[in-house]
């Protein structure tokens, strides 16, 4: 099992981490929510979690619950740029549908 981030996503991590003055890298899971089941949850992290599943890529480290893993294998977080918005980007190839909104997604 594996998840990834691309070079973007990882500078962004890197840059707020500095800026921010603390930090060991991002967390990633999944929770129950919207209209097709479930919706990523991304959050800073100061420390490594138990049972906390630890991938690294470009320096950076990304935390998985082992719980939400399952439904992440694969998952690339990437990020991006469209004219003035900036957002993380979940690239996971086990999505099924996605709600029309784009709040959550269906594995």
């Amino acid at each position: 099992m594996s998840v990834t981030l691309t070079p973007a996503a990882a500078r962004h991590v890197a840059r707020f981490i500095a800026n921010r003055g603390q930090g060991a890298g991002v967390r990633l899971g999944v929770r129950n929510a919207g209209c097709s089941g479930m919706a990523y949850k991304l959050e800073y992290a100061d420390q490594q979690a138990p049972g906390d599943v630890v991938f690294e890529e470009h320096g950076v480290k990304l935390f998985v619950d082992p719980k939400s893993l399952p439904f992440l294998d694969g998952t690339e977080l990437d990020y991006v740029r469209d004219g003035l918005n900036e957002t993380f980007k979940f690239n996971n190839p086990q999505e099924k549908d996605r709600c029309g909104c784009g709040e959550s997604f269906r594995v």
